[in-house]
């Protein structure tokens, strides 16, 4: 399995030709303690070899660009949570996804594919990078079968124009909570 992207597209999206192929797996983006032992178990050294930069090679082609920014920026989400850990690649994954995009790798990919290599703009805490998830995120939505998520990318990207990074990541990274950021995290909606 080690260097291999193909694993981890597959165990990612499923694989080409099975049932659930490209459809949405609630797995991606609500707790599953067992989802995130697998991802930890099977994808833990990718994980730890990706962040080293042992696995930048990976960045030349659309399939393996897209399991790097995957393996930094999803994986950490199931490896880590509750941790700083988990935020600890996002900078790398959003300088891959950036990467991909300039290189025109990512108009290679399917939608339901791009969504993941646009997602570490979403997570960025940089107003400019937040803009730019939004139009990558409408692009998205406006193609033929696309996902539709520029409602989320909508709410991050407001969050962060406001307070400049996301405040329910402030306990997490040791970070102090000002009085409009605390008033703030106690509305509906406030963290994802």
């Amino acid at each position: 399995m080690r260097n291999n992207p193909a694993e981890i597209l597959d165990f990612w999206f499923g694989r080409s030709g099975e049932t659930g192929y490209g459809e949405f797996r609630s797995e991606w983006f609500q707790k599953d303690e067992a989802f995130d032992r697998e991802v930890t178990d099977r994808f833990g050294g990718v994980y730890e070899e990706a962040t080293a930069g042992g696995l930048d090679g990976w960045r030349e082609e659309a399939g393996s660009c897209l399991a790097l920014v995957i393996a930094l920026d999803q994986f950490p989400r199931n490896m880590f949570r509750g941790d700083a850990r988990t935020h600890a690649t996002d900078g790398k994954a959003l300088h891959t996804a950036k990467h991909a995009i300039d290189h025109a790798l990512d108009r290679e990919l399917p939608a339901f594919q791009r969504m993941f290599l646009y997602m570490p703009f979403m997570h960025a805490e940089d107003v400019d990078d937040q803009r730019r998830s939004v139009e990558l995120f409408e692009g998205l939505a406006a193609e033929p079968g696309g996902p539709d998520v520029t409602e989320y990318a909508v709410g991050h990207r407001d969050i962060v124009e406001r307070f400049g990074r996301f405040p329910h990541r402030n306990a997490l990274l040791g970070r102090e909570t000002t009085p409009e950021e605390a008033e703030f995290l106690t509305r509906p909606g406030s963290s994802f």
